[in-house]
This record gives C-alpha cells, sequence and structure tokens, in this order.
C-alpha cells in the first residue's frame, strides 16, 4: 500500500495534465504546419501560371471541409496579395460547391472524395492542392507530404497541363516530380 501511495497517486494525479499537455502540443504542431502549409501554398502562387480568364478579380482560394488552415489562409490573406489581386478565401462544404477559383484545397479527412473533386474540376483551371500520400497519382497538381519530417509537396505536371496550369521550371525542380 505504501507504494501505491507514494509513487502511483502523485502519477495518476498528474495523468490528465499530461494527457492535456500532449493534446496541446499536437494541436499546436498541427497548427504550425498548416501555417507551413499556407505559406508554400502562397508561394505556389508566384510559380503557377493560370489562363488569362483566371487573373481578373479576386485570387480565389476555396477549401473543402472544416481545415483549420483557413484561419491560416484568411490570415495570409489580409498581409499579402497576387500581384494586385486580393485574396479571397472560400470554404465550401462538398465537391458540388465547387466553381471557378484559382485554387482549391482537399484536406486530408476529405481525401475520400478525391474523385469526386477531380470531375468537377474536370479540365478548369483550378490548381488542386492536396495533402495525403497518393492523391497526386489520383489527378491532384499538388500533394503535400512529409519527408524526412518535413513538408515537402508532390507535383503532377501532367494534371496540371490537362488543366491549363503552367507551372515553372523553379516550382519542379523544388518539387518529388510524380
Amino acid at each position: 500500500m505504501l507504494f501505491k501511495e507514494t509513487v502511483l497517486l502523485p502519477i495518476m494525479k498528474k495523468v490528465p495534465f499530461i494527457v492535456l499537455f500532449l493534446a496541446m502540443s499536437s494541436l499546436s504542431a498541427l497548427a504550425q504546419n498548416y501555417k507551413m502549409h499556407s505559406v508554400f501554398i502562397y508561394s505556389f502562387t508566384r510559380y503557377v501560371q493560370w489562363p488569362d480568364a483566371y487573373n481578373q478579380g479576386d485570387f480565389e482560394i476555396m477549401v473543402l471541409g472544416d481545415s483549420p488552415i483557413v484561419n491560416e489562409l484568411k490570415a495570409l490573406a489580409q498581409a499579402k496579395k497576387v500581384g494586385d489581386r486580393t485574396i479571397k478565401v472560400t470554404r465550401i462544404k462538398s465537391p458540388s460547391e465547387i466553381k471557378k477559383c484559382n485554387m482549391l484545397f482537399v484536406p486530408a479527412d476529405k481525401s475520400a472524395q478525391i474523385t469526386e473533386v477531380m470531375d468537377k474540376v474536370n479540365a478548369q483551371s483550378i490548381l488542386v492542392v492536396t495533402e495525403e500520400p497518393g492523391l497526386g497519382a489520383k489527378g491532384s497538381n499538388i500533394n503535400f507530404i512529409v519527408k524526412d519530417g518535413k513538408l515537402a509537396f508532390e507535383l503532377n505536371q501532367a494534371a496540371a497541363n490537362k488543366q491549363g496550369l503552367k507551372v515553372s521550371n523553379e516550382l519542379s525542380r523544388l518539387a518529388i516530380l510524380i
């Protein structure tokens, strides 16, 4: 009984705190990760050329679902522009809501809908950005991955070409080509 009281009870009292701390740490890491995603996404705007019809009005980024990236992109939109164009971030609930925009972000929890997303995007000049292994091969233009503990991205050049997007050689050199 003495061992239980002197060793186990203090540890057991701390378990909820430790669990909470670990949960908060992982949320913080996730938020930090999405901050990096948004920095990458903004950088992509400088290395991808859209057809003239997509270079008018606001630069629109759609996000499928309730991803934490929405807040990061909105913060970025407050501070940055694409050329002289204001960045507009729109959250949509389903692929059926996809309309003309410059970029579409499909978070990991919506990856199962990639076929429906790509059918809806079809040949529109929308840069489709995903974050689930294997989605680049399923038609996504850019797919975030973690490689050696760091955020990296795959580029599906054929899909980008099909959609009338011109990707610069600089971006191609930084990407993992698929």
